[in-house]
């Protein structure tokens, strides 16, 4: 494969993503990072990696780790790292054949790729392991994700791929000069299925962790944590709270992005309670994931950090 010359963006679209956030992230970024004393990245929920591929590219680093508990996402990353050009290949394709048809016949496409991508038995995470169904699944996953209603990623309590059809005229289907860049920044990355804490061994004081978990929802109808089967409730934001103490008495420097209780109950002090101790900053994000246009204005999420 030729190294791209061009910088990797994520190839996903993800609820939450960090894109519209990076010069902000950068800015709390520490400073022994900048200065090149850091040697190791890791980033237990990588999402769609908009963090992951700024900071790969933008700084010095001897190791890169990123893993997720979502088995279709760990695949996709995995298979793109081996097979960029099968996969690049499958979704010319699927774009050849999607972007002429009109529009009720892109709704029989679509549906009939998510019930596919449904119903085939989830392939093996490793690359070397029936190749031809992984770079099939991996391209069918990112064109739900491309044309699929707001981009998002979401799965019901069987595991399946459940969000509607969008409505774009022209979707990038296959970007391949995004793909073989996503592709040369993965060479060097490690990329992990498992639970965060797996990372544990590996932190040390010369390590940045950057946590992006499933966000506590801010309102009873902002609930959209299903990027997998698994539930990430209060409870689990807690457990989460305590594992990040735990890396901080290893001397790791430690970033975590979540939502902003506070823009709905000025009184809601959860993330205070559960990171009690540690530097809370407060950054502007617009609202991607509503329904109605006139809720996706400014609100603010916060940036965890135990360090100065």
């Amino acid at each position: 494969m030729a190294v791209s010359k061009q910088r990797a963006r994520p190839f996903l679209k993800w609820a939450g993503g960090k894109s519209q956030l990076l010069p902000q992230i950068d800015h709390f970024l520490p400073q022994t990072l900048k200065e090149g004393s850091i040697r190791r990245y890791v980033e237990p929920f990588v999402g769609s990696g908009a963090v992951f591929f700024h900071i790969a590219q933008a700084y010095a680093l001897r190791q890169l780790v990123i893993s997720d508990f979502n088995r279709e996402l760990i695949l996709a990353y995995r298979t793109i790292r081996g097979h960029v050009e099968d996969v690049i290949s499958a979704l010319r394709e699927i774009e050849v054949n999607y972007h002429p048809l009109n529009e009720k016949a892109r709704q029989v496409f679509f549906y009939d790729q998510r019930s596919s991508f449904n119903a085939a038995p989830l392939a093996g995470l490793s690359e070397s392991s029936l190749p031809e169904e992984n770079v099939e699944r991996t391209a069918q996953l990112i064109f739900l994700n491309r044309t699929c209603y707001n981009g998002l990623f979401r799965v019901n309590s069987k595991g399946e791929f459940n969000v509607p059809i969008g409505r774009y005229k022209n979707p990038t289907i296959c970007d391949a000069s995004n793909l073989r860049a996503v592709a040369t920044v993965l060479q060097r990355t490690e990329v992990q299925f498992g639970h965060y804490d797996s990372c544990e061994p590996i932190v040390d004081e010369d390590t940045l962790v950057y946590f992006d978990p499933p966000y506590r929802p801010i309102s009873k109808t902002a609930n959209f944590t299903a990027y997998s089967q698994q539930v990430f409730d209060d409870q689990a934001q807690i457990e989460l709270a305590q594992f990040y103490r735990k890396l901080d008495q290893r001397g790791a420097y430690l970033m975590l992005s979540n939502s902003d209780p506070q823009n709905i109950d000025p009184e809601d002090d959860f993330f205070e309670t559960a990171y009690a101790g540690f530097r809370i900053e407060r950054v502007h994000a617009r609202r991607r994931i509503n329904s109605r246009a006139e809720k996706r204005g400014p609100v603010n999420e916060l940036l965890i950090i135990n360090y100065g």
